[in-house]
């Protein structure tokens, strides 16, 4: 039993890094035909073994430290990251999960809320102004989106009756969640400066802040933080699927349905970044305290009783 525990963890986790390193690939051969261009064709076929290729380079690169940085946290804020990104991984439904948790939910949120620490942590700990800013940037963004994120949230599970992702198809009734079509637009943007992506990816602001909170980072640390950004995009875009494309009772929808609502959602990530510019950071504060909050609650305060007194 506990070796059947490890190996389903360890596997999950090799699936991890292997569709992240390829989603990168994706990503690059996407916004090179959105901008006219060819993506990576060079390396093997078609450029298909280029994130080995990429990875193997960072690897292999010397890393360099800041003068003024604080060593030990400077050093365990990428792992940290990266853990909590595999850590959601394990939380997605399927036949033969690596962890039955009945609470899922909730450990979703509280571990895409510890994320933004692996940031503060970075930014601060870098000892550079632009880090800082960076860092300061992404704490405050959570601030603005976590609360409308989860109220979000509440709506589809007042329909689910439960917490656990796994329990979901068990439905009692036969209307799909997908009905709530404004409440899945606003929890799109939501993941959007959840994974600190364009147009809202404050928190790196290359054409401000040199690279953000990562500017100080280099070699096989760098590549940690890309991975946990990556690793977070397609989690991230699974349970989105498993929050609003599963329908109820006699419309349960089969696992190859699943991973195209997934890969469709994970598309919408890179045709967002082709697509929009950086979006002002006042404007991202006054949509989610302004917009997206009264508008969460209101449809909350009228779901939260109807599905009451339908049980």
């Amino acid at each position: 039993m506990v070796f059947s525990f490890y190996f389903s963890i360890i596997v999950t986790f090799i699936c991890a890094m292997l569709s992240m390193s390829f989603y990168t690939l994706f990503e690059r051969k996407a916004l090179g035909y959105f901008q006219n261009r060819k993506g990576p064709n060079k390396v093997g076929l078609m450029g298909v073994p280029q994130p080995f290729a990429d990875a193997i380079k960072l690897f292999s690169k010397e890393r360099m430290f800041p003068k003024n940085a604080n060593m030990m946290p400077f050093s365990v804020s990428p792992v940290f990251g990266l853990l909590l990104s595999l850590m959601m991984w394990s939380l997605f439904p399927h036949c033969y999960p690596s962890v039955l948790n009945k609470f899922g939910v909730l450990v979703f949120l509280i571990i895409s809320s510890l994320s933004i620490y692996g940031v503060m942590i970075a930014g601060w700990s870098s000892n550079s102004k632009y880090a800082l800013l960076g860092s300061l940037r992404g704490v405050a963004q959570t601030i603005s989106y976590e609360v409308s994120m989860t109220l979000i949230l509440l709506s589809p599970l007042c329909v689910y009756c439960c917490f656990n992702m796994n329990m979901f198809y068990r439905m009692i009734f036969s209307i799909p969640v997908i009905l709530f079509y404004h409440l899945f637009f606003m929890w799109v943007v939501s993941i959007l400066a959840e994974t600190n992506r364009t147009p809202f990816d404050f928190a790196e602001g290359e054409s401000e802040l040199v690279s953000g909170f990562n500017t100080e980072y280099s070699a096989f640390q760098f590549a940690i933080l890309f991975m946990a950004e990556y690793a977070s995009i397609i989690v991230v875009s699974m349970l989105s699927v498993s929050f609003f494309f599963h329908s109820i009772s006699m419309f349960n929808l089969t696992t190859v349905l699943l991973v195209t609502w997934c890969m469709v959602i994970s598309f919408g990530f890179i045709w967002a970044r082709g697509s929009f510019p950086r979006m002002r950071y006042d404007k991202l504060m006054s949509l989610t305290w302004k917009t997206f909050l009264p508008m969460s609650i209101s449809v909350l305060i009228i779901v939260c009783p109807l599905f009451t007194l339908m049980i």
